[in-house]
């Protein structure tokens, strides 16, 4: 059995084939080049597919956006993609292959499920603190996607100023605490460029950089709290590339779960960090091929 998983990012689009999960067999990257459009992401990832494997038992796909109604929405950074039907262009390409959809966070999700942090847990949480901020519900041991399939959108989270919200334009937790708010910021503090969210916790000598990173885990660790009182889950999985500044970040998480929430779940790493879309895309593929039937 070989199924094939793509990631599609907002600058970069990474495909694989496995046999059975990591290690992963084949991969291909290409750059989005997303100035040039929709259409010629999709064209360029599926010549690239061909190349990886002909017949797939199944295909896993990763998103950035939203995945609702067999669209993607909440995707405005490639011209084009908001509102693309995607599964059914990949249906077309694959005819009676099956698959399967996700954004990119529940697909990371999927892999903890599968193969990390997650396994086992019936009830959890699964963030994403990187550039921009995301999560997933487990319940039952499967990702919840919602009603529309925007469930975990956490950077819409309100903060102190509830005029500024989604109809505005804004997201407010995701401008306060993440990834690239925070190089956006401490650039502007610093006057040069920031590439890590590592880089600003090395500089908390400073006080106004300790003040901007203060701010950020405060709303961060109060929003998980919150997500922890609402949800009551077993464990909740950290991942992302602000996990560069797991040491820093997780324990303030950690201590406020620990005095706001009634019954403290774990606050752990996730296994998968730089690859988590990646690997999402290949755990739904194999869900996926576990209900085909055998010939």
């Amino acid at each position: 059995m070989s199924v094939l998983g793509i990631d599609f990012g907002g600058t970069k689009v990474a495909l694989a084939t496995a046999d059975g999960g990591p290690p992963l067999r084949d991969t291909l990257r290409l750059p989005t080049l997303a100035p040039a459009g929709a259409a010629q992401v999709v064209e360029r990832a599926l010549a690239a597919a061909r190349t990886l494997t002909r017949r797939p038992t199944a295909v896993g796909v990763s998103t950035f956006g939203v995945v609702s109604r067999d669209r993607i929405r909440l995707a405005p950074n490639v011209p084009g993609w908001d509102g693309l039907e995607l599964p059914r262009l990949l249906r077309e390409e694959f005819d009676a292959t099956p698959v399967v959809v996700h954004n990119d966070v529940n697909a990371a999700a999927t892999a903890e499920l599968r193969w990390g942090a997650l396994r086992g847990v019936d009830l959890g949480i699964y963030l994403n603190l990187g550039t921009g901020l995301g999560g997933a519900l487990i319940a039952g041991g499967r990702v919840l996607t919602g009603a529309h399939g925007a469930a975990g959108e956490i950077g819409y989270l309100l903060g102190a100023d509830p005029t500024r919200c989604f109809a505005t334009g804004n997201a407010p937790l995701e401008e306060m605490a993440s990834g690239g708010a925070l190089a956006t910021r401490g650039a502007a503090l610093l006057g040069r460029d920031i590439t890590t969210v590592s880089e600003l916790f090395d500089l908390v000598d400073r006080p106004d950089i300790a003040a901007l990173l203060d701010t950020a885990v405060d709303a961060l660790a109060a929003a998980v709290a919150n997500l922890c009182i609402a949800v009551d889950p077993q464990r909740v999985v950290i991942g992302g590339g602000m996990m560069s500044a797991a040491r820093h970040i997780l324990p303030r998480i950690s201590a406020l779960t620990a005095r706001a929430v009634p019954f403290p779940p774990e606050i752990v790493a996730a296994r998968f960090v730089h690859d988590a879309p990646l690997m999402g895309a290949i755990a739904l593929a194999l869900d996926a091929a576990q209900d085909v039937p055998r010939r």
